[in-house]
């Protein structure tokens, strides 16, 4: 089992579907350094990701990803959130979608048939969940069906471009008014408005 960095993936958790959260692992920061981070570039800042987000998954995934994840699996999983950022971007901007980025996202969800198992809970009680050999293709393939559900869904159609300055992020517009990924990119948005009609 890989642990998990101290600090966490360092990835921004918005409360979004499961595939846009994973896409959100490649993100802007804001501060002295800044810059565009990537939060898939070691197997602990992944680990540290999976744990983060363990309860999106289904039951037992993401644990059964991380009692068995290795350093070789990292650019699976880089490939596939690169391939959920190419098919935002490209549904955000109305283009078609990349075939290249299609194939990525189906190869993944083929990645591991889904097996259902029982196992006992730390109270006593039983739980269900599907699991696949190797352990970590098992939450790949989860990722990648949560991707199918959101960009082949009626959510799609709500996806959208965080428009705060710099951001790279992606949301679900949940709500009329909403048009940035978090309240810290909407005051920063307005506070460049604001400065943009008052200069000189």
């Amino acid at each position: 089992m890989i642990i998990p960095k101290a600090e966490g993936s360092g990835a921004p958790a918005l409360g979004e579907p499961l595939a846009v959260e994973f896409g959100n692992t490649y993100f802007a920061v804001r501060g002295t350094r800044g810059g565009i981070h990537d939060a898939l570039v070691t197997p602990e800042s992944l680990a540290a990701w999976l744990t983060e987000h363990a309860d999106a998954f289904p039951a037992g995934v993401a644990d059964a990803a991380l009692a068995g994840l290795r350093p070789a699996d990292v650019p699976r999983f880089a490939a596939l959130r690169d391939a959920i950022r190419s098919l935002s971007r490209a549904l955000v901007d109305g283009e078609t979608p990349d075939d290249a980025a299609i194939a990525v996202v189906n190869e993944a969800a083929a990645a591991a048939p889904r097996v259902p198992r029982l196992a006992v809970r730390g109270d006593g009680g039983l739980v269900a969940y599907d699991v696949a050999d190797p352990h970590p293709l098992a939450a790949l393939s989860a990722l990648a069906a949560a991707a199918i559900d959101m960009f082949g869904g009626e959510d799609r159609a709500l996806l959208r471009s965080c428009g705060g300055p710099g951001c790279v992020l992606f949301y679900v517009k949940n709500h009329p008014r909403r048009g940035w990924c978090s309240a810290g990119c909407g005051n920063r948005a307005r506070v460049a408005r604001y400065h943009e009609r008052h200069k000189g």
